[in-house]
């Protein structure tokens, strides 16, 4: 879905999804091989700090972003697209992906609209999509290498023993809550709020976690959990 925002189309955006993979795996591994090298916070803070400015500098690529069909592009249309009905759009520029969108459903109808949105935004967006995609990879890597698997560690070592087996499932029970809430309403963000402004409050979120990691998590490396739960009580 943010491949297609981006104006890529639907076939590229499936390749790309493949490379999002491919950096998922090879940054979980670097996580796995610096884990004890460099410790747990260190690899947090690196990791949140590039998933802030990823998220950021989306943020700012889709506020750039302009949206202009132009009147040779209309005869490219999908036959689904009523090509008499949508020239009063062509030669407009849109200075954001709602205006857009919002002109496309009073123009062909909410329905036909959506259905033909990734075609629409393939033709109209003036974005740089190669930049999108470094961001998104950025992204996953900074994930990779830091949240994604450092976390289950902390648990597995930041609790006393007597509730570790409960904290770290009630924890993962959050997690999974929040992870499914942040996919159901991703796509309603996108739509009602637009790309800029949904992956900048992706961004502050991160940039507050990142702020709770500097003063609040503490180091774990090398010590046993004996001693975290000392240096934790106190």
């Amino acid at each position: 879905m943010i491949f297609e925002q981006s104006g890529i189309g639907t076939d590229a955006s499936f390749v790309q999804a493949i490379l999002v993979g491919i950096v998922n795996v090879v940054f979980t591994v670097l996580a796995i091989l610096f884990i004890d090298k460099v410790g747990r916070k260190p690899l947090l803070i690196f990791g949140v700090t590039g998933i802030a400015i990823c998220m950021f500098m989306l943020s700012y690529e889709f506020d750039r972003a302009t949206y202009t069909l132009q009147p040779n592009q209309v005869t490219e249309l999908p036959t689904a697209i009523n090509q008499q009905q949508i020239s009063p759009m062509a030669g407009i520029t849109y200075d954001n992906d709602l205006a857009f969108k919002e002109a496309l459903a009073n123009t062909l109808g909410e329905d036909v609209a959506q259905n033909n949105e990734s075609a629409l935004i393939t033709l109209a967006a003036d974005i740089n999509s190669t930049l999108i995609l470094i961001f998104i990879l950025g992204f996953v890597a900074s994930f990779a290498i830091s949240l994604g698997p450092i976390m289950w560690v902390l648990f597995s070592e930041i609790f006393p023993n007597y509730i570790r087996g409960l904290a770290i499932s009630f924890v993962g029970l959050i997690n999974s809550a929040i992870s499914f809430g942040v996919q159901l309403v991703f796509p309603w963000e996108l739509a009602t709020l637009g790309n800029s402004l949904t992956f900048m409050i992706y961004g502050i979120f991160a940039a507050a976690g990142l702020i709770f990691i500097l003063l609040v998590v503490p180091e774990t490396k090398g010590k046993s959990l004996e001693e975290l739960e000392l240096i934790l009580a106190k």
